[in-house]
């Protein structure tokens, strides 16, 4: 029970899809171009999307989970608005068809234009704390008691709810497979639930030892997860069954990112990794000596560099190809936010209600601005505008 406990303290925490105007170019072409370059044209087509992404559709950002977004923030953003909930946010906002979705305490799912005008909202009937997904037209989340749901995007209108046995803290993730969607969503029923998009059935579920807080992470058609039963799990979307298990000791409270065969996540007493998922093995381990406080935040990638909170106050700079430190920063509170990149800057938000900008290369502060109101959850980039929901019940918009 004891381990159960603790682990409630855990955080609450794109597909490229080519058009078929692309598909139909890439036809034309193949009648007067070598097949390398045509290789090499649809690899640009498909590559393009991820690194020009407009949308924040997902928690942190993309299927992968990397929290970064490859557009420029002003050199000090202001406060452009807020919209109030009827209670405390911990759910991650998203972010498409110009619409933000975010969930509150109060029950509800707020969708919310960017003049600050409420669109519709949706009573789940109990508490939301799991960040929503937006797939397809719709919005999918998970509540306390257990539901996941899919509403229509424009209305609010609910499509289908499924059941767990538990709560739903984390994101869904979903692949595409034979041009139907599949989703996966942790539970706290120990269980990684494979979901079917358009009518909602079970499709599988792979049970755990522990409960599972943070989103899947998706990694050449598996859902990748760290649990509270210290394992990193890679889960099957098409049969549910485990592929690989890698054995971290201790709770993983957050999200992994994936990158390539490599996954990073940060643990319940203050070590981070990198993981070799195809070998699945540790490939390196970073470990401040002086402090064993959790990472409940989660990773954040952003080319050479990995920006991770901490329980201890320190924002961590950590270099990717071998897990040494390029700097650390203390910042005014604990950091259980996740953080996110916009180009060369890092943005984070502490318990305390504060918002930062660092340089990402050197960790040098660009700007801060104060909330007042703890902020636990990540969060989303839209253009150039911050979209970040605290604890006060407030959405509040930068730009």
């Amino acid at each position: 029970m004891k381990n159960q406990i603790e682990c409630c303290f855990c955080c609450r925490d794109k597909a490229c899809l080519v058009s078929t105007t692309v598909n139909r170019n890439i036809i034309v072409m193949r009648q007067n171009v070598k097949m390398p370059t045509i290789l090499f044209i649809v690899f640009m087509l498909i590559e393009i999307p991820l690194f020009a992404q407009t949308n924040w559709p997902i928690f942190r950002g993309n299927q992968q989970l990397t929290g970064f977004a490859n557009t420029d923030l002003p050199a000090q953003p202001k406060l452009l608005f807020s919209f109030p909930t009827g209670d405390d946010i911990k759910s991650s906002p998203v972010v498409a068809e110009n619409t933000i979705f975010c969930g509150s305490s109060d029950g509800n799912l707020y969708a919310i234009d960017f003049s600050g005008k409420l669109k519709w909202k949706f009573n789940a009937g109990n508490v939301i704390e799991a960040p929503p997904l937006y797939l397809n037209g719709s919005v999918i989340v998970g509540s306390m008691d257990g539901w996941f749901f899919r509403l229509d995007a424009k209305t609010g209108k609910q499509i289908w709810k499924y059941k767990t046995d538990n709560q739903i803290v984390g994101s869904a993730n979903f692949i595409k497979s034979r041009s139907l969607y599949k989703l996966a969503v942790g539970s706290y029923d120990y269980n990684l639930h494979g979901v079917g998009f358009e009518k909602g059935d079970s499709l599988w579920r792979y049970e755990s030892d522990n409960f599972i807080n943070g989103a899947p992470a998706i990694y050449k058609g598996n859902a990748v997860f760290g649990g509270c039963d210290g394992f990193i799990h890679v889960v099957s979307m098409e049969t549910g069954k485990a592929v690989k298990k890698v054995k971290l000791d201790t709770y993983v409270a957050s999200s992994p990112v994936v990158e390539g065969d490599l996954l990073y996540v940060g643990d319940y007493e203050g070590r981070f990794f990198a993981v070799n998922l195809a070998e699945g093995k540790i490939q390196w381990t970073y470990d401040n000596q002086e402090k064993n406080l959790p990472f409940i935040a989660s990773p954040v990638l952003g080319g050479n560099f990995l920006v991770i909170g901490n329980e201890d106050r320190e924002l961590y700079c950590i270099r990717k190809n071998d897990g040494s430190l390029a700097w650390k920063i203390r910042l005014s509170d604990r950091i259980n936010a996740s953080s996110v990149i916009c180009k060369n800057k890092v943005v984070s938000v502490t318990m305390d209600g504060m918002i930062y900008i660092h340089e990402l290369s050197t960790g040098k502060q660009i700007w801060s601005y104060e909330i007042g109101s703890p902020v636990v959850g990540s969060p989303a980039v839209y253009g150039n505008k911050l979209i970040i929901g605290a604890v006060d019940g407030r959405i509040y918009v930068f730009g």
